[in-house]
């Protein structure tokens, strides 16, 4: 069997909140863990383009107010005080920034007074489904995305910025903001490919007669699915909410394309409620193959057993100790010259007579290679 189809150990997923109950609301407490955070920065307008790494917060207060459009990538969350200079150099809610370090958030959009808040969680499959966190701010000429660790999708995005394809470098942040939830929604369909191949491969084990090898990963694989659908149905009231609540930072024409992402994620909620539903439909063909191979295997015996009976008969019939000498009714075929050849004639004749009889029936014979059916031939 392919290797993508290997026993995978369950992982019990735990939320652990960093935050002890009764702390002051706003406060950051970080994964002690979690990398120190990194931060990249890519300012852009029409003509020009600035992308650097920053070593001193101070230069972001400069380039706060020199681009249009500013997009701070903060890579990591292990450092309190970092992130709370960012808080305070961009204007950011304390509630917003306890979210932040708090990674188990589900998809959410929050307003504040002069930015937006969203959370986008992202996914990935290496031994097993794996969702990280993203959260994105959006302000007048800013965006700013704390992410959990390196690698994340928007390469794409960064392209598009750096060779002026599209339309990015004439919109303003709140189309930078639309393109990097697009694109965190769009991560979803390369795993969404990947358990499609994985259950078209379960499919055929399933059909090679092999459900012992297949029952579990596709209880895992269900278990999985359930996971996505609870990491994306969330989207979908996110998006909503960006496409059907005017705010000022969201621009009428960012909406036109924020409704295209809604259609993404509704479609993305389908397949994944399909594939839900074919695993349950393929525990059910593997049930239903292994009971039809136990089936065949208990016909096969039995058929066995129904040819043996009348032989075990005649042979104990042959077997009794009657004495042909004491009476002339006490088997006297015993003293026959062809005795043996006899008795071992009959108990052919009978098995080749009752084999003779269930292939007339339909009972062996077409129906054990599947072509047959249920019915008798008689009927």
């Amino acid at each position: 069997m392919c290797a993508k189809m290997h026993r995978r150990k369950r992982v019990w997923h735990k939320v652990r909140r960093r935050t002890p109950p009764g702390t002051v609301p706003g406060t950051i407490h970080v994964d002690p863990s979690a990398p120190r955070p990194t931060i990249e920065v890519l300012a852009y307008d029409k003509e020009r383009i600035v992308e650097e790494r920053i070593e001193n917060l101070d230069r972001l207060e400069t380039l706060l107010g020199q681009w249009p459009v500013l997009w701070v990538n903060v890579v990591g969350l292990g450092d309190a005080a970092t992130i709370a200079r960012l808080g305070k150099i961009f204007g950011l809610h304390p509630l917003a920034l306890e979210d932040v370090v708090n990674v188990h958030q589900r998809a959410k959009l929050e307003e504040y007074r002069d930015h937006l808040f969203l959370v986008a969680r992202r996914v990935g499959l290496a031994e097993r489904l794996e969702t990280e966190q993203f959260s994105i701010f959006l302000g007048k000429n800013f965006v700013v995305v704390f992410q959990e660790r390196p690698g994340d999708c928007f390469d794409p995005v960064r392209q598009r910025i750096r060779m002026d394809r599209g339309i990015v470098r004439a919109q303003g942040p709140d189309y930078l903001a639309y393109a990097l939830l697009d694109a965190v929604i769009d991560s979803y369909f390369p795993v969404l490919e990947e358990y499609s191949e994985q259950m078209e491969l379960l499919d055929e084990a399933v059909a090679d007669h092999k459900p012992a090898e297949t029952v579990g990963r596709i209880h895992e694989l269900r278990t999985e699915l359930l996971g996505l659908r609870r990491a994306i149905w969330p989207h979908r009231e996110l998006v909503n909410a960006l496409v059907r609540d005017p705010h000022p930072l969201v621009c009428d024409a960012t909406r036109v394309y924020l409704r295209d992402c809604f259609d993404h994620t509704v479609q993305i909620i389908d397949m994944v409620e399909t594939y839900r539903e074919m695993c349950a439909d393929l525990t059910d063909y593997a049930m239903m193959t292994a009971g039809n191979r136990l089936n065949e295997i208990m016909k096969v015996l039995t058929i066995i057993a129904t040819i043996f009976i009348p032989l075990s008969f005649i042979v104990g019939l042959y077997g009794m100790n009657f004495r042909p000498e004491s009476s002339p009714w006490n088997m006297p075929e015993l003293q026959w010259y062809w005795g043996y050849p006899y008795a071992l004639g009959l108990m052919a004749a009978v098995a080749a007579g009752l084999l003779a009889y269930f292939w007339h029936k339909g009972w062996i014979g077409a129906s054990l290679r599947g072509t047959g059916g249920g019915r008798d031939r008689g009927e």
